[in-house]
């Protein structure tokens, strides 16, 4: 049986610098997918080329389907979504139609109320505030939206891009645990993030990102104790 998601080879250029270098994952449905690594270590590359934002070499391949040729749209419509760092919100639009644009080509409208339910259950706050503007919203709020927006299109994989960064900490907490929440749904998640404690503490396998390679990979639990994640990425001696 194939994997949910298939990468072999994966590189990326920008120009003559190469951002990604043969770098080779899968994930299962139910996992939780981290993957850690510095500024700079290509993890935001490494999503927009899975979702076809970035061209790229090598195979991808979605349920033993190669999604290379695809355009982005395309993609979504196979089953994957991103949340892109910086969230990439419509700022001038309510909550409620940030959302439904995640939406735009489902056509089954009771699946999508089904959806836009969910998404209710993991960030009731955006329930309450559904018609307010999403500009006027927290940090943590927004990046909410964001990945409601993500859930809309009603995801197999979804892809998060540093859905902790820059928000509250009660907040980064609520968003872990709808992550988590978002798993047990049936939505296998891939995500970049820079809080390695976190992301260790809710993800079953990790890869390391280091200049655009593989550097360690394995299982969280694992890959926790290990002496160079604990003193780089979690700060313990």
């Amino acid at each position: 049986m194939s994997s949910l998601l298939h990468v072999d080879g994966l590189s990326v250029s920008y120009g003559k610098a190469a951002a990604l270098a043969n770098v080779s994952l899968r994930i299962e449905a139910g996992d939780i997918v981290a993957v850690l690594g510095p500024n700079g270590a290509g993890k935001t590359t490494l999503l927009k080329a899975l979702s076809r934002a970035l061209p790229s070499q090598g195979t991808i391949e979605l349920r033993g389907e190669s999604l290379q040729s695809l355009p982005a749209h395309e993609v979504v419509g196979r089953g994957i979504c991103h949340c892109p760092e910086g969230r990439r919100l419509f700022s001038e639009l309510t909550v409620h139609k940030n959302l439904m644009l995640g939406a735009y080509l489902r056509k089954n409208a009771a699946e999508v109320r089904d959806d836009l339910e969910f998404v209710y259950h993991l960030f009731p706050v955006l329930r309450e505030r559904e018609k307010q503007i999403v500009s006027t919203l927290s940090g943590g709020q927004q990046q909410m939206v964001a990945i409601g927006r993500a859930l809309m299109g009603h995801p197999a994989l979804l892809l998060l891009d540093e859905p902790s960064v820059g928000i509250a900490h009660r907040l980064k907490a609520e968003i872990f645990d709808a992550i988590r929440l978002i798993r047990d749904k049936g939505t296998a998640v891939l995500m970049a993030e820079q809080d390695a404690r976190s992301a260790l503490r809710i993800a079953n396998r990790v890869y390391v990102l280091e200049r655009g390679k593989v550097g360690r990979e394995g299982d969280a639990a694992e890959l926790s104790k290990d002496d160079y994640i604990r003193k780089v990425y979690l700060g313990v001696e």
